[in-house]
C-alpha cells in the first residue's frame, strides 16, 4: 500500500549552513534526504513516517574526494558510482569498491550515497564492514562546529547511532596506513546482484612472514549494528597462523557474533557462513 503523498513535505537548503540552521532551530523536525534509495522503498510499501524532509543533495560541501599524505577523506553526498570510478580508491582502497559494486542496481549506484548508507543503519549495509576494517572516523556538522567519531563506535544499538538531532554526517576520512595490508571482502545473499546481505564480510590484514602483526575483522547481518570482532582479531594478533590459530580463532568467532533468523536466512546459517568465510580467510594468509 502506497502512502499519501500530501502527507509529505521536502524543501531544500541553499547552503550547508542554513540546513544546520534549520536541523539546530527545529530538532527533529526537518529529515535528512539525500539520494533517497532507502526512504524510497519505505514510501513505496507505505511505511514511511509522515514528516518534513530536507532535502541535501544540492550540498556541495558534502561532495568531493580529498586525498592527504595522510588520509583520504569522502564528502558524505559520494555516490557508490562515484567510488567505483575513482582510481586511486580502486588501487589502495579495493573494498570500497567491491562494496560500492555489490549495493543494488547501476541506478541505486548512482544516487546512493556512502553517508546514506552509515545514517541509514541497517545492520545489512554493505559497506560498514569496509569501513570498520579500514579504521575510518566519520565527521559530524553542526552549527556549534565539527567532531570526529571513530566509525567503530558510532553505532550503539539497532538503529541507534552517535548522532545529536541537530548534526548531519559531512564526511566520512580513512587513514593511510594499510599500505601492504591483505584485503578480503565477502558478501552472501540469494543473489548474486541486487540482493540484502545474509553475511557480508570484511578484513584487512598485516602479515609479518606467517605472524599475523595486525587485523581488522568486520560483518554486517551477524548483529543489531555493523560489527568489529575485537575479541577474535586479539587472539590472532601477534600469533603465527596455524591450523591451531585458526581453530582457536573459529570458535571465538562463532561466540562473537549474534546473528538471527529473519525473512532472508536463519541464524544457522548466517553462523557456518561467517565461520566458513573466516577460515577461508585465514587459510588464505598461510597459502
Amino acid at each position: 500500500m502506497r502512502a499519501n503523498i500530501a502527507a509529505y513535505d521536502m524543501w531544500s537548503p541553499s547552503s550547508l549552513e542554513e540546513a544546520l540552521v534549520a536541523l539546530d532551530s527545529e530538532p527533529g523536525a526537518n529529515r535528512p534526504f539525500a539520494g533517497g534509495t532507502d526512504l524510497m522503498v519505505l514510501l513505496e510499501a507505505g511505511v514511511l513516517p509522515p514528516g518534513r524532509f530536507m532535502n541535501i543533495w544540492g550540498l556541495d560541501d558534502l561532495r568531493g574526494i580529498e586525498i592527504t599524505d595522510e588520509s583520504i577523506t569522502l564528502g558524505a553526498l559520494t555516490t557508490y558510482g562515484e567510488i567505483r570510478a575513482d582510481e586511486f580508491l580502486a588501487e589502495h582502497y579495493p573494498m570500497l569498491g567491491e562494496a560500492a559494486k555489490e549495493t543494488g542496481a547501476i541506478a541505486i549506484q548512482s544516487r546512493g550515497t556512502l553517508g546514506g548508507n552509515i545514517m541509514n543503519a541497517s545492520p545489512a549495509a554493505d559497506t560498514p564492514p569496509a569501513l570498520l576494517v579500514y579504521d575510518a572516523e566519520i565527521q559530524m556538522e553542526s552549527v556549534k562546529g565539527n567532531r570526529w567519531v571513530p566509525y567503530s563506535e558510532f553505532h550503539l544499538g539497532y538503529k541507534s547511532m552517535k548522532a545529536e538531532p541537530n548534526e548531519l554526517l559531512k564526511a566520512i576520512r580513512i587513514p593511510r596506513k594499510h599500505e601492504g595490508w591483505v584485503p578480503y571482502y565477502r558478501k552472501v545473499g540469494t543473489r548474486k546482484a541486487q540482493a540484502i546481505s545474509k553475511v557480508c564480510f570484511a578484513s584487512n590484514t598485516k602479515m609479518n612472514d606467517s605472524v599475523v602483526e595486525e587485523i581488522r575483522i568486520a560483518l554486517a547481518s551477524v548483529a543489531p549494528i555493523p560489527l568489529r570482532c575485537q575479541q577474535t582479531e586479539a587472539i590472532l594478533r601477534g600469533n603465527a597462523l596455524d591450523a591451531d590459530l585458526i581453530n582457536t580463532a573459529a570458535a571465538a568467532f562463532e561466540k562473537e557474533i549474534t546473528p538471527i533468523d529473519d525473512i532472508r536466512s536463519t541464524a544457522v546459517y548466517r553462523v557456518r557462513v561467517s565461520v566458513n568465510l573466516l577460515r577461508d580467510m585465514l587459510g588464505s594468509l598461510v597459502n
